[in-house]
């Protein structure tokens, strides 16, 4: 009885500090908490993934809905990227039950690892600034009206954006998608790249509509997680809400970071999942 009391609170504990973490950089509290779950409980992958891709929606709901009342989410970008990547999550999660039946879940952990690392040289060009360099609108910001703007608590004003490459961004979203049907994620990491790098955004914006849009995602892919028997409810659950509560908790510091400093820490947290995925799938971890 003592031992599964601890380990509840064990896996409330790891789960509010994902929510936390998931919802401050944009990523989803998922991923923090498949890798957790695989090396330090246990927990086959594929059941891993199940529990995530719930805590995932847990994480949209908390942060997305803050994020949405403090105008930072852009709901036309979130909407009109959200059709490549839920239809990258079905395909993604087609594939999962393929890739786990022919035993080649390393083969993903080292091509995340190597989309992961890639993606910092990018955080870190574009680190030096609080605000991305203005770029003139194309005809898919006009066509799509992709303007927005946002009050910025650390800056003290108003900021005006507009997305631009939509089509660029479109595509980095499926990819996003397949990644988080495959691996049980709500892969925000990709998302925010494809907002902040392709689409020029700030970087506050990107992470508050990667939450926004993350729920969307995982709600595509868990449904056919739940038909294959890969989602253990006890685990879903008790993940679902400390992850909520770890949301709620990022969505009310993001307000008071300096962009760069936010930067910072997403390039850290990419590093480390870039680094750990490779070993992973190389046998070293």
């Amino acid at each position: 009885m003592v031992d599964a009391l601890l380990f509840f609170a064990l896996l409330t504990a790891v789960s509010v500090a994902a929510g936390f973490m998931g919802s401050l950089t944009g990523l989803g509290g998922a991923t923090f908490l498949v890798p957790i779950y695989v090396l330090f409980l246990g927990m086959p992958i594929q059941y891993a993934a199940g529990a995530s891709l719930i805590s995932t929606i847990a994480t949209s709901s908390g942060a997305g809905s803050a994020y949405v009342r403090d105008r930072l989410t852009n709901v036309r970008i979130g909407m009109s990227l959200e059709i490549a990547t839920t239809s990258g999550s079905i395909v993604g999660s087609l594939a999962a039950a393929w890739v786990y039946a022919h035993k080649l879940q390393r083969v993903i952990y080292i091509l995340f690892g190597v989309v992961l690392l890639g993606s910092i040289y990018t955080q870190v060009t574009r680190s030096r600034h609080e605000l991305p360099h203005p770029k003139p609108p194309d005809r898919w910001t006009k066509w799509l009206q992709l303007c927005g703007r946002y009050y910025d608590h650390v800056l003290g004003r108003e900021v005006e954006y507009c997305g631009v490459r939509w089509w660029l961004g479109e595509l980095i979203m499926f990819a996003a998608g397949v990644v988080s049907g495959l691996l049980g994620i709500g892969s925000g990491a990709l998302k925010v790249v494809a907002m902040d790098w392709a689409m020029n955004l700030p970087i506050k914006v990107s992470t508050a509509t990667s939450n926004f849009m993350i729920g969307v995602t995982a709600a595509a892919g868990s449904s056919i997680y739940w038909s294959l028997g890969y989602i253990q409810p006890f685990f879903a659950a008790t993940t679902a809400i400390g992850v909520l509560a770890g949301s709620f908790m990022g969505s009310k510091v993001l307000l008071r970071l300096r962009s760069v400093t936010i930067r910072r820490i997403f390039t850290v947290i990419l590093a480390a999942l870039g680094i750990q995925m490779l070993l992973r799938g190389l046998g070293l971890y």
